[in-house]
């Protein structure tokens, strides 16, 4: 095609129009995600990946549609940022990589570790980790792997935030109440322990005060309520509450909007229930 002809395409209410340097859409209309992800491709050549959050939302991770997309190359490939793609030059590029189509991207792994580093907040951190975690697209050990053999540039906060899940932390939620409970200088709690009475199973809350027998819940429908499930949360209240367990419930918005009321009710109920004697009860560590 000459030069001519391509202009002739691409002049202004012509039928093509131009994505990047030397990537043209051949239609009309507003580009959809699909189409902007194969124009990063295309821009990053040969074996070209698509990682981050990009690569996640194809896996089916519930994150912002991304502004810039990340696109790995090989380190000995010579490009440059343009427009909506932003390259990603690497001597590691992802084995078993997915593919949809002519779109290639990263496993979820790679991706989660790669949207960490490159992340902007440590809660949206905290939310992909915990999805992948909890949603079950991938174990720790896998993300724990891409920590140590990634860069160490950007590796802090995916550090930070792998320790809390391996601490048994598995929302965002959760890790917001951890913060609260630090803030207000109260006593560290056991989280997410298995509760036995003798070999009887009783519960896994997600935070657990040993010593006075107490136990606060995050009740948070989008990471521990499937529908149906508010029924069986309603009946591990009731088996905590029978072997004598003190059980707070809070909700994600009470300990984001009211941390001073959320740590006062804590407080009390831990000075209340610090007088009696611990219950016979045995806490093992979360799976």
């Amino acid at each position: 095609m000459t030069t001519g002809a391509l202009r002739h395409r691409l002049r202004p209410g012509g039928p093509w129009q131009s994505l990047l340097p030397g990537v043209y859409l051949a239609q009309t209309g507003a580009p959809g995600a699909q189409q902007h992800e194969m124009a990063a491709l295309l821009l990053a050549g040969p074996d070209s990946v698509l990682t981050g959050t990009c690569a996640l939302s194809r896996h089916g991770f519930r994150v912002q549609p991304p502004v810039l997309m990340d696109v790995l190359v090989p380190a000995s490939r010579i490009r440059r940022d343009v427009g909506f793609t932003r390259i990603r030059r690497t001597t590691r590029l992802p084995p078993g990589i997915c593919t949809a189509g002519e779109i290639r991207y990263a496993p979820v792994p790679r991706a989660v570790a790669d949207a960490v580093r490159w992340g902007s907040k440590d809660r949206e951190a905290r939310a992909i980790v915990a999805e992948a975690v909890q949603q079950g697209y991938c174990p720790l050990s896998l993300l724990a792997e891409e920590l140590y053999a990634g860069p160490v540039r950007g590796s802090a906060r995916l550090r930070r935030v792998l320790a809390e899940v391996t601490g048994g932390i598995r929302s965002v939620a959760e890790a917001d109440f951890l913060a609260l409970i630090r803030r207000a200088r109260l006593p560290v709690p056991v989280l997410n322990p298995r509760l036995y009475a003798g070999d009887t199973f009783i519960a896994a809350p997600d935070c657990w005060w040993p010593d006075a027998g107490v136990a606060a819940e995050v009740d948070s429908r989008e990471w521990h309520l499937a529908p149906g499930d508010w029924e069986r949360t309603l009946a591990r209240h009731a088996r905590m509450s029978s072997h004598g367990i003190i059980v707070l419930h809070f909700t994600p918005a009470q300990i984001r909007r009211e941390p001073k009321a959320v740590a006062g009710m804590l407080g009390a109920a831990l000075t209340a229930a610090g007088n009696r004697p611990p219950l016979p009860l045995t806490a093992r560590p979360a799976r």
